[in-house]
């Protein structure tokens, strides 16, 4: 066998020899460290072994942080990166760091003790990189925390930020610095400030009836708006005002409806309309302002909303930093506390796997499509009941005649099986809750849910309203409250809601984040507005690569501690993809970068679409959807089969279409088939659909995803061990994600990366009588 094809002896090998040898000279361990793999063939391009150091190091207080571990991978990176690179720039200045890389002095000052947090968070926005310390430390922490592509990533930075900073004056930079103060971004709502608002806090647990409370006011209210973190949650809201007669318009990312002579607007977050004067507006999971990626949308409601009364719903954590920025604001506040209206227990075993064990009323929670249909696919041949679906992406109309089926009493849909996105606001008859894991798969590895988003979803059990009341209401939205006015014959019993998994294993993780306290809400996210990005854009040449210019705006902000900065994902993704493009503009580019385009580097299709798309604008040519060759509409015509490349392909074809949806609300003259894309959607949609329900998951594969899960809770659990360091368990309950990588799924919709995840379910065709069954229940 060659050396090359046994990679976890060569790291071993690795690590090892380089502990010894650093015992004595830290410098020979890496130049002995380096050559032990250049020995065992790993030189050239990444390999396996690379790949292995890479899984190896992703969890925190590892062999990772002993600097005779990282330096001999981070020499043969930067080498790899001077043979291959098109930019001779590039190659002198990975040649000269590898050249300094060796040196005993950069070896001790690693050594220096860091802060507990050095490890865990990745520093994209390194100061001074020119000096090697500060680059190499980067270049560590981003590594810990996204593996190679976080050090390929900050690589590029630090290259980027020294050819920049040459063209640069001392007057320059102190503009620069000037524009980057984000210390007070109350001011950036001139038009806000001079309202005098009413904020009302309603706070309480789920199932309490804060948010019943507070669109109770906002149907009592001429004009007004609701801010919700999901869609479907705009839709629920949108639905059940224009049932009440109360006119009201929907406005997401990639729909519009508009009613006639409409004063009410039912958004998600991001689309809140902060120029319309309403008497009221409602922003809903207030706590979501902390978010370390989406919270900039809250505050950015928070802080500019024009409304003479503004209701805010969530946890009680989010009590302190709201009544600081409320104060900061100068506007009135006043709270609300609300106590759960019904009871809930957690239950002291799991089902241990078995699907017989299910009762009318359950719901079960899975965390991606491929992984709903499976388990309700396997739950129809276990039990013989019927099961209802209800996730994120499902068609509005289809997900509401699902719940109305689930919530029914009179009929046999007993069983739900659905997606986190309702920890979020459905009002479903939910009696127990049911875990299909504590663990959720991120693009490249399991990680544990954390302890809020748990305690959320398993606050849906036990659901004041009952059923047939829920129904009376002709909606499904979230909380619930008492009619004090009502006969007693009519009032909703109270009712026990239970908590469990379905898996062993899993019930010590979620029995402790369900008796962990959550820690207050510290700070409020940001993003740097449109107007202060364009400002700073302009002091960096034309050529210069719009991804550097969004780090480096992050890197020079000054903030004020009651506000932290929104870390960019997918924005960089984007930027680099778009980089090539000719004839955008900054506001374009800005533009592009919040779209809603979850890709990574290595997704073609994707990329493809997405610079088609950025052409189209740049050169003003026809977007119209039959003129864009990237989308793979070729893929309706084509057989239907079993075959997961087909399913793959309907996949893309639906984000590029939601993509197209949302750039022409914004691009309208360029992107002109909106009706078209409509009904193409809504036909990929039928055929996702249709091949999801007659798939099933291989027994096999899911006996490997459960031993992988089982791997990642005992990794939990190690770490969890009491340290000197370590004496809080709640903090350790949350597995924090890596910032500006593009494998991140929100948790807080189902997977957006259903592609990946099936690749490890080993999705398999049903048999014919399962199709035949499955046909009958659909109908």
């Amino acid at each position: 066998m060659r050396p090359a094809d046994r990679p976890l002896t060569s790291c071993l090998r690795v690590i090892a020899h380089g502990r010894k040898c650093s015992r004595n000279d830290p410098t020979q361990g890496f130049s002995s460290g380096a050559q032990l793999l250049r020995r065992s063939g790993n030189t050239g391009k990444p390999n396996s072994a690379v790949k292995t150091l890479n899984l190896r190091w992703r969890t925190p207080n590892t062999l990772l942080a002993k600097v005779e571990s990282f330096i001999p991978w981070l020499i043969l990176r930067l080498q790899d990166h001077e043979k291959n690179t098109s930019d001779p720039g590039f190659a002198t200045f990975a040649r000269n760091l590898v050249a300094i890389l060796p040196k005993k002095s950069i070896g001790t000052a690693f050594e220096t003790p860091g802060t507990p947090d050095e490890f865990q968070q990745s520093l994209w926005q390194p100061s001074e990189q020119s000096k090697p310390l500060s680059l190499v430390r980067s270049l560590r922490s981003a590594f810990v925390s996204n593996g190679q592509p976080g050090v390929d990533a900050q690589l590029k930075y630090a290259y980027q930020g020294l050819l920049a900073g040459r063209k640069f004056s001392p007057t320059d930079l102190a503009d620069q610095e000037k524009i980057a103060d984000l210390r007070y971004p109350v001011e950036w709502y001139p038009a806000t400030r001079a309202v005098q608002r009413k904020v009302v806090l309603h706070v309480g647990p789920t199932n309490s009836g804060k948010t019943y409370h507070a669109l109770k006011r906002l149907e009592a209210a001429e004009s007004g708006i609701y801010a919700g973190p999901l869609r479907l949650l705009a839709h629920e809201v949108y639905s059940r005002l224009n049932a009440k007669g109360k006119s009201c318009d929907l406005v997401t990312g990639d729909e519009r409806l508009f009613q006639e002579q409409s004063a009410m607007k039912s958004c998600t977050v991001e689309m809140v309309p902060l120029n319309d004067d309403v008497d009221v507006a409602v922003i809903d999971e207030i706590q979501m302002i902390g978010h370390r990626e989406r919270g900039w949308a809250w505050t950015q409601a928070l802080l500019g909303l024009k409304a003479k009364e503004l209701h805010l719903c969530g946890e009680a954590r989010s009590v302190p930093l709201i009544r600081e920025l409320v104060a900061s604001m100068g506007d009135e506040l006043e709270i609300h506390n609300y106590e759960r209206l019904s009871p809930l227990k957690m239950m002291s075993a799991s089902l241990d796997g078995d699907l017989r064990s299910l009762k009318k009323g359950d719901c079960v929670v899975v965390f991606s499509r491929f992984g709903i249909h499976a388990m309700k696919r396997g739950i129809e041949k276990a039990t013989q009941k019927r099961v209802a679906v209800v996730y994120g992406s499902l068609p509005p109309e289809v997900r509401a005649q699902q719940a109305r089926l689930f919530n029914d009493p009179a009929n046999d849909y007993d069983i739900l099986v659905a997606s986190d996105a309702i920890g979020m606001g459905l009002n479903l008859a939910i009696k127990r809750i049911i875990f299909e894991s504590v663990s959720k798969f991120n693009g490249s590895k399991y990680e544990i849910i954390e302890a809020s988003h748990i305690k959320q979803i398993a606050g849906r059990a036990g659901r004041y309203r009952t059923a047939a009341q829920a129904e009376g209401l002709k909606g499904n939205l979230d909380d619930v409250g008492v009619d004090e006015n009502a006969p007693a014959a009519q009032k909703p019993s109270t009712s026990v809601g239970l908590v469990t998994t379905f898996n062993s294993a899993d019930l010590p993780v979620l029995r402790k984040a369900m008796d962990c306290e959550m820690s207050p809400i510290m700070s409020a996210g940001l993003l740097p507005p449109t107007h202060i990005l364009t400002k700073f854009a302009t002091y960096f040449p034309h050529t210069t690569s719009f991804s550097y210019i969004l780090l480096r705006l992050h890197e020079l902000s000054r903030r004020h501690p009651r506000y932290h900065l929104c870390v960019l994902k997918d924005q960089v993704v984007i930027a680099d993809v778009i980089q090539p493009v000719s004839g955008l503009t900054t506001h374009d580019r800005i533009i592009f970068c919040a779209a809603p385009a979850s890709i990574t580097r290595s997704d073609h299709r994707m990329t493809h679409i997405l610079t088609a798309f950025a052409r189209c604008v740049g050169e003003h040519s026809s977007g119209a959807l039959l003129d864009i060759c990237e989308l793979p509409l070729e893929i309706l015509d084509a057989p239907e089969t079993a075959d997961r490349a087909y399913l793959e392909s309907l996949e893309i074809l639906h984000k590029g279409l939601i993509l197209y949806l949302w750039l022409s609300y914004r691009f309208a003259g360029v992107f002109v088939d909106q009706a078209m894309a409509f009904y193409v959607k809504r036909l990929t949609e039928e055929k996702i659909e249709k091949r999801l329900s007659e798939y099933s998951a291989s027994p096999a594969i899911q006996a490997k995803i459960r031993k992988m899960r089982d791997q990642a809770l005992l990794q939990i659990q190690e770490l969890d061990k009491p340290t000197p360091r370590q004496d809080n368990p709640q903090a350790r309950m949350e597995v924090s994600a890596a910032p500006l990588s593009s494998e991140n799924i929100s948790t807080f919709e189902e997977d957006s990366e259903d592609r990946k995840l099936s690749l490890l379910w080993g999705i398999e065709e049903s048999t014919t009588n399962d199709k035949a069954a499955s046909s009958a229940n659909q109908a």
